[in-house]
Order: C-alpha cells, then sequence, then structure tokens
C-alpha cells in the first residue's frame, strides 16, 4: 500500500508525514512517500522541519521535494492532505484519486469512528485501512468538519512544532485505530 502525503510546496508539512509514517505504521507492505501541489522539484526539506525530524531521531538529509503528477496520485492508495485547496487541486489533476483523498485530521477522525463502531476489517494493516476508505462516504456526516493542518511555511517555529504535534497525533489515531 502506497501512501501519499500532499501539502503545497512539500518542504513542510508533507516531508514530516512521509518520514514519520514508518514510526506509526510499522508495516514492511505499506510506504510512504510525498509531493506538493505547487512545489518545485528537488528542494531540501525546511530546515525547521528537518529540525524537528532530528529530534525523533529521523535523518531527513535525503529528502527532495517533488510536485504532484496525475500519475504520482493514481499509484497511490491512501492520499493524505493538510487543507481542503490541496485536495481540491488533486481532484483536478487526478480525478480518480479524489475518492481516497483526505485531509490528515479528518482520516485520523474516520479511523477512530470507524473502528468505535466495529467497521474496521481485514486480517492486514492495508485491509484495515482499505475498510476505512471504503466506508468514508457512508460515515463522513457523523464526524466534525475537516480540520486543516496550517502551513507553517515562512513561519516561526512554534508553528512548525504545533503541525507536527497535529501529525503526530493524527498518526497516532489512525495507528490505534487500524492495530
Amino acid at each position: 500500500m502506497k501512501i501519499l502525503f500532499v501539502c503545497t510546496g512539500n518542504i513542510c508539512r508533507s516531508p514530516m508525514g512521509e518520514l514519520l509514517l514508518p514510526r506509526y505504521l510499522n508495516d514492511p507492505g505499506i510506504v510512504a512517500d510525498s509531493a506538493g501541489t505547487r512545489g518545485l522539484d528537488a528542494h531540501a526539506i525546511d530546515p525547521s522541519s528537518a529540525k524537528l525530524m532530528e529530534q525523533a531521531g529521523i535523518d531527513p538529509s535525503t529528502f527532495r521535494s517533488k510536485r504532484i503528477t496525475p500519475q504520482l496520485a493514481d499509484g497511490a492508495d491512501l492520499i493524505l492532505c493538510f487543507e481542503p485547496h490541496q485536495r481540491q487541486d488533486i481532484s483536478t489533476i487526478a480525478p480518480r484519486a479524489s475518492r481516497r483523498t483526505f485531509l490528515l485530521p479528518d482520516f485520523a477522525n474516520m479511523c477512530a469512528y470507524c473502528a468505535g463502531q466495529g467497521f474496521i476489517t481485514g486480517a492486514t494493516r492495508q485491509e484495515r485501512l482499505e475498510s476505512v476508505i471504503d466506508n468514508a462516504s457512508m460515515i463522513r456526516p457523523m464526524l466534525p468538519e475537516p480540520m486543516s493542518i496550517e502551513d507553517p511555511h515562512r513561519k516561526d517555529f512554534p508553528v512548525f512544532q504545533k503541525a507536527y504535534d497535529q501529525i503526530c497525533r493524527a498518526l497516532t489515531i489512525i495507528a490505534k485505530a487500524t492495530a
């Protein structure tokens, strides 16, 4: 299963999601990647995001940004964004991928709801994640409004820390619900 994190520039939030995911979903069958809707290719991770990754014991030095393409979106089994406009951009770029594209905090809420209602099925984590995707349209009305994770680009370190904390919180919920 390929999980693609998408933010705007692919240098702040989505690299953190990509680099953190293996810590939460320790499964060799799940591969993380990331891209940006308006990013430039081959840029290093933002220094503040890099600092947070290093504090978490993750080496971000080999990360390089890339822009999302229809092929990248269509090749992902799950796409996790940070703001509604990114989801809209993906729907325009790769309409077939829109059914499996969510805001990260919203997908975490879906996982928690499905776990609580007994809707998660499957023998593997991949199958359990797919069962949440399959139930998404049915359960969406039961959940609170999707929340964005603010873009910390060109902002002070506390904004990066807040985004990092929100990403970790969402990944924790997803991991527990699909364990």
